[in-house]
């Protein structure tokens, strides 16, 4: 019988842990990293050739939203076609549990706005077999999965099941008996496995309110009351163990810097902040973002940021599109039905002020995006144009050149807006600093005009290969096990003995992001964006071959890691 069974031999390998790298095999057994050295593949039921390959532990992705699609995507695309082996879910405060059955519809329908994923494949490829936060972690435990999952508390949820819908949604302070059960709810929910909470807070008062309810109104976590985040946190305290994800934005930088802040005091855990990202028109910001939390490290207080670190880009069209929520015009002119938009959109009293409310927050200057999709005839002739040069060559303002379109053509045109985030001296000011978390995919969500879960391949290929912001190294211990240690996962992350068998091989030189497609791959019938990836020879989770020559093997070996591990809850208690 052989010693093991998988050998990666001759491979490129970089360990995770920003040590240089080196060339060698790797011996697998029942899933864990075996040996590492020099291995004769005589000794393995299988040898994976690794010659002229890079040998790397698999990413990880802290800010996932595939809490419906792991149901009908065991592999959790795009991210487990970029070497992504292990997500979060359930961040922002968003999730399907607890949920009284009377309620899924309702439950589902919050997320076809906040998160533009489509109702209809909720409804067709969710199971619904649960009722509690610890049920629904059962049935994640019992679905196909070609990656681990790690799963926040969703806090939104929880506020509806205590206070009602409405009074969660009105922002009403909880009484001391609804704290009392809040804080039941979630420590029942840490103890089958979860790894702390998260939240949404972009209060609608904000300047970034991009993110909100099907009907455009505020999600409960945008208004949930101070002191229910401060008694969240006090469980983190009292367990010892957690962290938390937040993304604040109420207006007020600083008072917002001192919430984070106070979170991390009161629970003595972690905070992840979301986001920082680079805007070219105001690099005061990201530069005031950075400080701050250079400050924080100095002071000893556990605030880490993530970093988009992808272009942020949209192909979008006025079917599926909320970024520009921001603007309370825009906001309700884009909520309805089809036909309901569409009328608001042509309504000459509405164009008036839309034109006066030009959004910025998501993308770069409104004139300047690009119609990439004319779906008539008679249209064609504006593809590639900008709105601005088409509005010169009409004498038509952008606004109305984009929505007369849009409106003719049953918002089904296809426009580009350019990333606010083009320059690649800010990024380099967010890459270089050490422990800004890579990443922000929003995997699952935004399905219609958001690729992001590319951000590994695009990090070796723009950051490292093409512009030598960072090392090969610091790269891998950026999407690997920096996440994986701020995420709580158990041996992840490095390439070592005895860690679970994560791995990624792949070919440097050639390893590319595909350009956008449209795929009608979702239940239902629904069509989503995706970029494709290049250049993965292998990957493996947990010792499984899940991928080989970029294509799926449709094996599932993915894991529900509780508490950051991938045992059951029985042999986790146990080992304790």
């Amino acid at each position: 019988m052989a010693r093991y069974d998988r050998v990666i031999k001759n491979g490129m390998i970089i360990d995770g842990t920003r040590l240089p790298r080196f060339r060698g095999d790797i011996g697998i057994k029942d899933g864990v990293i075996a040996e590492i050295g020099h291995i004769d593949g005589a000794d393995g039921d299988e040898v994976i050739d690794a010659h002229g390959l890079v040998v790397a532990p698999g990413f990880v992705d802290l800010h996932t939203h595939y809490d419906a699609q792991l149901f009908w995507d065991p592999y959790c695309t795009i991210s487990g076609w970029h070497g992504i082996t292990s997500v979060v879910i359930c961040n922002c405060g968003f999730g399907f549990a607890p949920v009284r059955p009377e309620e899924r519809d309702r439950s589902m329908l919050s997320m076809t706005r906040v998160e533009a994923i489509p109702l209809a494949s909720m409804q067709a490829g969710m199971p619904w077999d649960w009722v509690t936060f610890p049920e629904f972690l059962d049935s994640v435990d019992r679905a196909p999965k070609a990656m681990n999952v790690l799963p926040y508390v969703p806090i939104s949820p929880f506020l509806v099941w205590v206070m009602g819908l409405e009074d969660a949604k009105a922002g009403r302070k909880p009484t001391d008996e609804e704290h009392a059960e809040l804080v039941r709810l979630l420590n029942e929910a840490m103890d089958a496995g979860a790894c702390g909470w998260s939240a949404q807070r972009m209060l609608p008062t904000g300047p970034a309110a991009v993110q909100r309810d099907y009907d455009g109104t505020p999600m409960p976590t945008d208004v949930m009351h101070d002191d229910t985040c401060r008694e969240f946190a006090k469980v983190l305290r009292r367990r010892n163990e957690g962290f938390m994800q937040m993304l604040l934005v109420s207006g007020d930088n600083e008072k917002d810097r001192k919430f984070y802040e106070e979170m991390a005091e009161i629970s003595g855990r972690p905070i992840i902040m979301n986001v920082v990202q680079a805007f070219d028109h105001k690099p005061e910001i990201h530069r005031a973002t950075l400080k701050w939390l250079e400050s924080c490290r100095d002071r000893g207080i556990r605030v880490v940021a993530q970093g988009l670190t992808t272009d942020a880009g949209f192909t979008f069209t006025f079917e599926n599109w909320n970024l520009f929520d921001d603007i309370e015009a825009w906001c309700e002119a884009t909520t309805g039905t089809l036909e309901e938009r569409k009328a608001k959109l042509a309504d000459p009293a509405r164009r008036e002020v839309l034109k006066e409310k030009m959004p910025r927050t998501a993308i770069g200057p409104l004139p300047e995006i690009v119609i990439v999709g004319p779906q008539l005839e008679k249209n064609q002739q504006w593809l590639d144009h900008t709105l601005a040069l088409v509005g010169e060559k009409t004498g038509k303002h952008p606004v109305d050149v984009m929505l007369d379109m849009a409106v003719e053509e049953d918002l089904k045109t296809d426009f580009f807006a350019a990333p606010p985030n083009g320059s690649l001296e800010h990024l380099k000011e967010i890459v270089d600093d050490p422990y800004v978390l890579f990443g922000v995919s929003d995997g699952g969500a935004h399905t219609k005009f958001l690729t992001a879960g590319r951000y590994p391949t695009e990090t070796i290929v723009k950051i490292v290969r093409e512009n030598n912001m960072i090392s090969l190294e610091e790269a891998h211990w950026r999407l690997s096990a920096l996440p994986a240690q701020f995420g709580g996962f158990q041996g992840r992350g490095t390439l070592s003995k005895g860690a679970p068998a994560d791995i990624i091989v792949y070919d440097y030189e050639n390893l590319e992001v595909l350009p956008d497609e449209i795929v009608h791959d979702m239940p239902a019938g629904e069509w989503r964006r995706v970029q494709r990836a290049k250049g993965y020879r292998y990957v493996l989770v947990n010792g499984e071959v899940t991928i080989k020559d970029d294509q799926q093997t449709e094996t599932y070996s993915g894991r529900l890691l509780r508490f950051g591990t991938g045992l059951p809850q029985a042999q986790t208690e146990a080992a304790e």
